[in-house]
């Protein structure tokens, strides 16, 4: 049985909410980062160069201009760049994949590697790749261990605080938002929203649990590798720029 074909699909339409004020101007993916101030939508574009994954589809939205006006058709990175304008009556992250889906951009026959567009990361892609394909999986999700929890927590007993945790770690891995999907997958996805008629549909939120609900397998991911998620304007001012010039100086090479 011949491979799926290898497409990357990244998620840079949303409005950026908790980016403002920044995002009233700029699309949230494209605003810079590190000593030279490239968009982050330009690192994971050329990480994803970087592991010869050259098929790359944007699901766009909110000021999709810039991204457009920037990337081009992605000759400049040496990669094949489409873009898939979301729905704007339907919000989240499964309704994009849907939308990309029902346009033919994406199908069944597809190995989909699915990347947040406010994720910066090193992760090896194509061994995540690698390893979903010799699994019977619908999809593999990139997980890390070490994430610190951005308050502080407390053992509350009779009213009193017995225990305080200054920003714990979680023994738990989280998820760094980025996974590989089975393109028979987006047929699920599809019947479930057609079912379901949510707005807003999430593809961590909603269709990865529907799937482990369902008994169609989801395997994990766990890597040491960089990231760092600037999901928020918090995020973005506390973010160090020394340590992106460390872990993803290799892009720009």
């Amino acid at each position: 049985m011949p491979e799926p074909k290898l497409k990357g699909v990244i998620l840079a339409g949303g409005e950026g909410t908790r980016f403002r004020p920044l995002t009233y101007y700029f699309q949230k993916s494209m605003i810079p980062v590190g000593d030279e101030q490239k968009p982050v939508l330009e690192y994971i574009i050329r990480l994803f160069a970087h592991h010869k994954i050259n098929d790359i589809i944007l699901l766009v939205g909110y000021k999709h201009q810039q991204v457009k006006n920037y990337f081009g058709n992605g000759d400049r990175f040496d990669v094949n760049l489409q873009y898939v304008l979301d729905r704007p009556e339907f919000k989240g992250s499964a309704n994009a994949l849907v939308n990309a889906y029902r346009q033919g951009v994406i199908s069944k026959d597809d190995c989909l590697i699915v990347y947040y567009g406010d994720i910066l990361s090193n992760l090896d892609l194509r061994e995540m790749v690698s390893q979903h394909l010799k699994c019977d999986v619908n999809a593999t999700i990139a997980l890390a261990h070490g994430f610190k929890v951005r308050v502080g927590t407390a053992e509350v007993k009779d009213g009193l605080i017995a225990r305080f945790h200054e920003k714990p770690e979680l023994e738990e891995p989280v998820s760094i938002g980025i996974l590989v999907l089975r393109g028979t997958a987006l047929m699920e996805m599809d019947r479930l929203y057609v079912e379901d008629r949510k707005k807003s549909f999430d593809l961590m939120g909603d269709v990865v649990p529907h799937f482990i609900d369902k008994g169609m397998p989801v395997r994990a991911y766990i890597s040491n590798a960089f990231w760092y998620d600037l999901g928020s304007l918090e995020r973005y001012e506390r973010f160090e720029t020394e340590g992106l010039g460390e872990k993803l100086s290799f892009l720009l090479e």
